[in-house]
């Protein structure tokens, strides 16, 4: 296992940024800026034994300065929509950046976490800590709080990532890894021959702006099931009003037993690449994108990304729990300590997988 350092760019007002590489003794590697806490590359290993990077993102700092699909994005201090782009707490009425029509989405998308120079840490020999100090009022938040994301890459290839802050006032804090995987290869074009598996019975559907409702609604017989294996193409495109609304999936799915540590939420293959993905999490939702928005964005290595040409799986609270009855909200008190887990476990398959999967 190793860690290398190597520089990335400078920043407007000079600083520079850097690139880590984590790698392990099979080969996986994981490289993740300083700039925003972005997770840049990830390489994997395929069933024929090469390897590929299989999350979407670009090749210099400067196209990271732009990144409105948010690829690879540490998201701070709240990830998802928050309506109206205000919450109320303790009596007290804050404004946010109205980023999406008249609502916000991920708290800044100009300044937000995934925009500023983390410190960073290298501690040990597979694992990077980055932390930062968002001040009180920064992107309309209450609290000054100390944010730290440790990434961890492991011998049997998870990707872990940590989460930790400590706030000296009462805050909203829901911080998630919004990284857009393909599996056959970054640049490899469509998802559709993906298959997913979300182990959740229910889901919050959403209004025309992709708000929650409010509504918990079982996935039972319909296209949101997927608790036993889908490949995408046969359900995405499906005559449900759901799907209609987002363009695809966009959706909060409401995972078991919150309260019970770290647990799989989801897995994602692809048989043609051989390879699986793993999801786990100890937060009590999980958002399924599956890269609807995507228009021709220019990424590495001259590929071009499409609509469904990469899906997220963010393991977060509920979207818009802050200002949603009955769903829980990620309250930080003062001096409490803030903690969440979650961890993308690769593997790769050749022709055995079939019975093993089924």
């Amino acid at each position: 296992m190793s860690v290398a350092r190597e520089r990335f760019g400078f920043m407007k007002d000079g600083r520079e940024a850097f690139l880590f590489t984590i790698r392990n003794s099979r080969g996986t590697a994981v490289s993740i800026t300083n700039f925003g806490a972005v997770l840049v590359s990830l390489l994997v290993k395929k069933g024929d034994g090469s390897f590929q990077d299989v999350v979407l993102g670009y090749d210099s700092l400067e196209e990271y300065f732009q990144n409105y699909p948010m690829f690879g994005a540490t998201v701070g201090r709240n990830a998802n929509r928050i309506s109206n782009a205000l919450f109320v707490l303790d009596d007290k009425v804050y404004h946010l950046a109205k980023n999406r029509g008249c609502h916000n989405i991920h708290s800044d998308k100009e300044n937000g976490f995934h925009k500023v120079l983390w410190d960073y840490e290298i501690t040990g020999n597979n694992s990077l800590k980055l932390s930062y100090r968002s001040t009180d009022g920064e992107q309309g938040f209450p609290g000054t709080i100390d944010v730290a994301v440790t990434y961890h890459l492991t011998e049997g290839d998870g990707v872990i990532i940590s989460y930790h802050a400590v706030s000296d006032k009462r805050t909203l804090l829901n911080m998630t890894n919004h990284s857009y995987f393909n599996l056959k290869g970054h640049g490899a074009g469509s998802i559709m021959d993906t298959e997913f598996m979300i182990l959740a019975d229910a889901y919050t559907p959403v209004d025309k702006d992709i708000i929650p409702t409010g509504e918990i609604c079982r996935v039972q017989g319909t296209p949101m099931d997927f608790n036993s294996p889908q490949r995408l193409d046969r359900v995405i495109k499906a005559e449900y009003g759901q799907l209609k609304l987002a363009g695809g999936f966009d959706h909060n799915f409401v995972i078991g037993n919150p309260h019970s540590g770290v647990r799989k939420m989801a897995e994602a293959v692809n048989r043609t690449a051989g390879v699986r993905m793993e999801v786990y999490s100890d937060l009590p939702g999980m958002q399924f994108y599956t890269g609807n928005s995507l228009k021709d964005v220019s990424g590495k290595e001259g590929a071009v990304y499409s609509k469904w040409s990469g899906f997220c799986m963010e393991p977060q609270y509920f979207p818009n729990s802050i200002n949603t009855k009955g769903f829980e909200v990620p309250i930080l008190n003062k001096g409490e300590e803030y903690k969440s887990t979650t961890i993308y476990q690769f593997s790769s398959f050749g022709e055995s997988f079939e019975e093993d999967y089924i």
